[in-house]
């Protein structure tokens, strides 16, 4: 509830004033930034670094 504690606002100016407090209400509860989903995620593209030499092409199958 808002209470005129001084002064004769016309209803326009009311309007705008509880706009105003409306929208820092929101903007405070929504977070600034989400952190992307997997699938989002261009992470999984990168996957392991290849490994080096003459037989890199065959680390992924040897055991670690």
């Amino acid at each position: 509830m808002i209470k005129v504690v001084r002064g004769n606002p016309t209803p326009e100016e009311l309007a705008a004033a509880v706009t105003v407090l409306l929208a820092t209400r929101t903007a405070a509860t929504v977070p600034a930034h989400e952190p992307a989903s997997f699938w989002a995620s261009r992470r999984h593209l990168l996957g392991t670094p290849h490994a080096h030499g003459p037989v890199g092409w065959l680390a992924p199958a040897l055991p670690q």
